[in-house]
């Protein structure tokens, strides 16, 4: 018989729920997946564009604070060819005050707009490394430490608020590091001592930081033995130094605001009797400077800090960096 246009034929019966829920499931777990990993593609090429940004950021804040250390060179260039005397009212002593780098940029205004340049703020100081104690006075020609420099040192660490034997353990330690240092002089077998060469290392040596803090304002670490310059060095470095008390070294500082010292010379008419002036301690000229730039590129600020060399005079003078050092740190939301 034949069932095909029979009014009683059986239709195929609906699927179970149970099975309409799963293919809804299995689809909304295929969406789900293919979200996720669309998402993670966008996460991972917005976070590479991230990364492309800061790295070229930071390069061009680079090249600035780069172009920024080059100025610095010729202005104190230029300072050595016009005198020899080094003071506070020089122009290198000016410190550059926070300014727009489009102010620098935009050398033609009928063309280029100050407001169109970019959210960058550019500052830095150059500042006289020798008016600052040099720590490495302390080593004298035989590997020894000086007394006159160590006594200078204990004058330092009193002025400083430090305990008595804060210069005895600080000088020893110094004389041991450099001694280790010194080519052809570490034991066999023994692990080599990293070398001093800048004032914050000396935690290196167990001196503890509120010491190298403390002492911060009023000593340094330079490559080499050298002079304070009596035309910037604080009072409580003069009466260090020189050995005189505060009084005399007050008033050397108020004779210099008036007119700098253009020689030992006159230096000496204002000590007490008795008071040396040794040229190989003080000076009336400079040859390190500290550097410092700081570029502010909207939340960031990159920081740079360089130690240059001047040496020569007239127009052989040349300026050599010895050293930089740079961080990066962001700014807190205001």
């Amino acid at each position: 018989m034949d069932m095909t246009n029979h009014p009683f034929r059986a239709h195929p019966s609906p699927p179970p729920a149970t099975q309409r829920g799963a293919a809804l499931l299995m689809a909304m777990l295929a969406v789900t997946l293919i979200a996720t990993l669309a998402g993670g593609m966008v996460w991972q090429q917005f976070r590479a564009i991230q990364v492309e940004s800061a790295e070229r950021a930071r390069s061009q804040a680079g090249w600035i604070l780069l172009g920024a250390l080059d100025w610095s060179r010729l202005i104190l260039r230029e300072d050595a060819r016009t005198g020899t005397v080094d003071h506070a009212g020089e122009p290198w002593a000016t410190p550059l005050a926070e300014a727009r780098l489009s102010t620098f940029l935009a050398a033609d205004k009928t063309t280029a707009s100050v407001d169109d340049g970019p959210e960058a703020f550019l500052s830095g100081t150059i500042v006289d490394a020798q008016a600052r104690y040099n720590l490495r006075n302390l080593a004298g020609a035989d590997g020894k430490t000086a007394k006159a420099e160590l006594d200078t040192l204990i004058r330092l660490c009193a002025a400083a608020g430090l305990p008595s034997d804060a210069a005895t353990r600080l000088s020893a330690a110094l004389a041991s590091a450099w001694a280790q240092a010194a080519p052809g002089t570490r034991p066999e077998g023994e692990a080599q001592q990293l070398p001093i060469r800048r004032f914050e290392q000396l935690t290196w040596l167990g001196i503890e930081a509120s010491t190298v803090a403390a002492l911060r304002p009023h000593a340094d670490i330079l490559p080499t033995a050298s002079p304070i310059n009596v035309n910037t060095a604080s009072r409580d470095v003069l009466a260090a130094v020189l050995d005189i008390d505060g009084g005399a070294a007050e008033r050397i500082v108020q004779r210099r605001q008036r007119t700098p010292f253009e020689s030992l010379d006159a230096l000496k008419a204002l000590l007490p009797e008795g008071a040396k002036v040794d040229p190989q301690r003080v000076a009336v000229s400079t040859s390190y400077f500290d550097v410092s730039g700081r570029l502010r590129l909207d939340e960031r600020v990159l920081e740079e800090r360089s130690l240059v060399m001047r040496r020569g005079s007239g127009n052989g003078t040349q300026v050599i960096t010895l050293f930089r050092e740079r961080r990066s740190m962001e700014l807190p939301p205001s």
